[in-house]
């Protein structure tokens, strides 16, 4: 016999980031700052220098790195772009940390 799985709702998991996306993106891209709309950092995924290809926008989330075209629409995504995760580990940490349960 298998144990259930909860589901995850990753509409919420989103919704939620969106609503406090300036402290994850301080929290996840420290380096970054913000520019309008936008939170441009250095991606720490490459060896990246100065700031200015890898954005962020704060109302969406829809990120790109447009040095390297990796791209995404949501903190899931962006989530799982940065810590190298699968979209459904990423949202389980993501509800984690955000107080919407799931196991740490």
């Amino acid at each position: 016999m298998s144990i259930p799985i909860p589901r995850l709702d990753f509409d919420h998991i989103n919704r939620t980031a969106l609503g406090v996306l300036p402290s994850l993106l301080a929290r996840w891209l420290p380096d970054g700052k913000r520019l309008g709309n936008e939170w441009v950092a250095c991606n720490p995924r490459r060896a990246d220098r100065s700031p200015g290809s890898f954005k962020v926008n704060m109302n969406t989330c829809r990120w790109s790195d447009f040095a390297t075209g990796d791209r995404g629409g949501d903190p899931v995504s962006l989530a799982a772009y940065l810590f190298d995760l699968k979209q459904g580990d990423a949202a389980q940490r993501l509800a984690v940390m955000l107080g919407l349960g799931g196991e740490a």
